[in-house]
């Protein structure tokens, strides 16, 4: 199934672990995925993931017409080097989180995978993205 999300993924313990970035157009999914590129993480799609369920994970890549860009807005449509696809560990929702929050899941793809929510336009997206994929990722 196509989804309209952008998925990145981190090296991790081994492995790789993607996040899957959900919001509505506009919301900052591109922005926020080219900033953790500049903070080690790699692309696996933008926009458009093609997702699919194997073993009890998902999984996600880029449709073939998308494969290897990202929207950069303001100057268009770039090249970028990006994985084949990768394991979803994370999925994170645009919205505002609350300072503490209880754990929260979700049940969206047929699994349960934990869920962020998560201000896509702060300066300190990429960096509570990446612990919270260490931290998050560690409980499945």
């Amino acid at each position: 199934m196509i989804h309209h999300a952008g998925l990145i993924a981190a090296f991790m313990d081994g492995g790789w672990r993607g996040a899957l970035i959900q919001g509505p157009s506009g919301a900052g999914k591109s922005d926020l995925a080219l900033r953790c590129l500049d903070s080690g993480f790699a692309l696996v799609a933008d926009d458009r993931v093609e997702l699919w369920t194997s073993g009890g994970r998902l999984y996600g890549r880029a449709p073939e017409t998308l494969a290897g860009r990202i929207e950069v807005r303001g100057i268009d449509v770039l090249p970028a080097p990006a994985l084949a696809w990768a394991r979803v560990s994370l999925c994170v929702r645009a919205g505002t989180p609350e300072r503490i929050p209880e754990p929260a899941f979700t049940d969206d793809f047929g699994l349960r995978l934990p869920l962020l929510t998560l201000a896509l336009l702060e300066s300190s997206a990429p960096a509570k993205l990446s612990r919270a994929l260490r931290h998050l990722g560690e409980r499945r």
